[in-house]
């Protein structure tokens, strides 16, 4: 696995799903991926479908703790951690 090419893959899914008045390089890595403004609530459903389609997670097994899901660090730990590919 190789988490720079994985931040890209996010990074350009991410970027496809965001606010227009909000781009992704205007974030860093632990920022809150909903209080920046970057997405709304609703997109998180839209990040739990890439990363079961993009990296073979399986949420209804095991489920998730939306902690994982605010940040771009958090999401990258959770693939590192429970990918499939």
């Amino acid at each position: 696995m190789n988490l720079a090419a994985d931040r890209d893959e996010l990074l350009a899914f991410l970027d496809t799903i965001r606010r227009p008045q909000f781009p992704t390089d205007a974030i860093e890595d632990h920022d809150s991926l909903v209080e920046s403004g970057l997405i709304d609530s609703l997109a998180v459903l839209q990040i739990i479908l890439f990363l079961e389609q993009e990296f073979g997670i399986d949420f209804t097994a095991a489920g998730f703790d939306p902690d994982e899901l605010a940040s771009i660090a958090g999401i990258l730990d959770l693939i590192e951690r429970r990918s499939k590919r």
